[in-house]
């Protein structure tokens, strides 16, 4: 028995559970909890602040788009189409924000909460647990462990008697075959030999004897190694199953899938595209850009005195064509009333010479700059061109007026005309009419 307990003792690797000291490592995993919830919680943190960041990408990136759609060409429902991809990034926004707020108010503060109460720092430094764990540990192999360092003993006392008696005997020998062999030397090698060999038998005995208590201590040392390992077992059970909780909250967090909120969205997304009807948009145009717009053909009209009275063609408009008899717009009530546009408003920045006569009225409307292009723009007296900058939108309604938008700027390049339309100039080169009480100096 004690030649085979020897054998595993050499063979056996140190790494074992059941070497002293090596109850460490799981006295260690304790401390590694503790790590392993700093660790999520910073992982959580992370990825809410890049939920954050993509929530305020998406908001900038949609509210860049909106503005760019609606100063752009593309007109009807495929115009509503192309803006709800941006209304689309609103509310996945919102949704990621929601996420975000998730993440750090209830899994961040679930885990930080639960890390203070499972680990508790002790005055000198570590934790209480890591104490308490290293401490059960030690008590239970103390005993086991004193037992062995006295096993360890008798085996040193063992194996050097043993070499004392080999070597006794060797010098025995070697007396023997000298040729001047001392009778006296001769019996004291031979009593030392035996005294060896009585030496080694004698501690053998003991080294025996210590190992037979060390297995009667063995039982009870691994019964209580094992209790509080499995004590430290459970321990960790709670920390791992917390975990795995905590995760699948995480998860149901982030996947927006399951979200009703993110379904709508694209269920709202796709019925939007999917009402783009190519022919109501075409229809749309023709309508207000095309043949299908109303005009104010030209007709007869008897020469008056002041011919800052006549009506202007845009007022035989019908009032279901948004513009009154007289000639105001009924843009609504926020917006400044359009001051009449008669006839010569388009040459009121024009110098009229002194000789013109009843004939001019009725010479041909349609060849005025001698090239049969009525819209085109008459030599005006040389003015200083002003900046200005609209306050209100504005839809031209003849040909010879500009469009604008709240906001937008243009230049003045004519005097204000006793009806109150002026001439400007858009960023892109157009030239036409406006009313002057839609804008302001910049």
């Amino acid at each position: 028995m004690s030649g085979s307990y020897d054998d595993s003792m050499i063979d056996v690797s140190s790494d074992s559970f059941w070497e002293v000291g090596n109850y460490k490592r799981t006295v260690k995993r304790v401390d590694d909890g503790n790590r392993l919830c700093n660790d999520l919680m910073s992982c959580i943190h992370e990825r809410a602040r890049i939920e954050k960041s993509y929530a305020q990408q998406l908001t900038e990136w949609g509210k860049r788009w909106r503005q760019l759609i609606e100063k752009g060409p593309q007109y009807g429902m495929l115009e509503r189409a192309w803006s709800s991809l941006c209304t689309e990034a609103e509310k996945v926004s919102e949704l990621h924000m929601e996420v975000k707020a998730a993440l750090m108010a209830e899994d961040y503060e679930k885990l930080k909460n639960w890390q203070r109460d499972a680990y508790h720092k002790q005055m000198i430094g570590g934790f209480k647990e890591t104490k308490e764990a290293d401490d059960g540990f030690r008590k239970a192999q103390k005993p086991w462990a004193k037992k062995l360092k006295e096993v360890e003993t008798m085996k040193k006392l063992y194996h050097s008697a043993c070499k004392e008696e080999k070597l006794a005997a060797s010098r025995e020998t070697n007396s023997k075959l000298e040729s001047n062999n001392n009778p006296e030397a001769q019996k004291k090698l031979q009593e030392k030999v035996e005294k060896c060999q009585q030496e080694a038998h004698k501690t053998k005995e003991r080294y025996e004897k210590s190992l037979e208590e060390l297995d009667k201590l063995t039982p009870q040392y691994m019964e209580n190694m094992e209790q509080v390992f499995e004590q430290w077992q459970q321990f960790e059970d709670k920390r791992i199953r917390f975990f795995k909780d905590l995760l699948l909250e995480v998860k149901q967090h982030l996947d927006l899938s399951t979200n009703h909120k993110f379904q709508t969205i694209y269920h709202t997304l796709e019925d939007t595209i999917n009402a783009t009807d190519a022919e109501e948009d075409l229809k749309w145009f023709r309508s207000n850009h095309g043949p299908g717009m109303p005009m104010n053909w030209p007709q007869f009209e008897d020469w008056s005195i002041d011919l800052n009275r006549s009506l202007s063609r845009r007022g035989t408009k019908k009032p279901s064509e948004g513009v009154t008899l007289t000639g105001i717009s009924q843009t609504g009530a926020d917006q400044p009333v359009q001051p009449l546009k008669t006839n010569n408003s388009s040459v009121s920045s024009m110098e009229r010479t002194p000789d013109w006569s009843d004939e001019d009225t009725n010479a041909n409307p349609f060849a005025a700059n001698g090239d049969g292009n009525p819209f085109e723009d008459e030599p005006a007296s040389p003015v200083v061109s002003v900046p200005v900058r609209a306050l209100y939108d504005y839809e031209g309604q003849e040909q010879d007026e500009l469009t604008f938008k709240a906001g937008d700027e243009l230049t003045k390049i004519g005097e204000e005309d006793d009806q109150g339309w002026c001439k400007g100039r858009l960023k892109d080169g157009q030239v036409g009419l406006y009313p002057a009480n839609y804008v302001e100096d910049i």
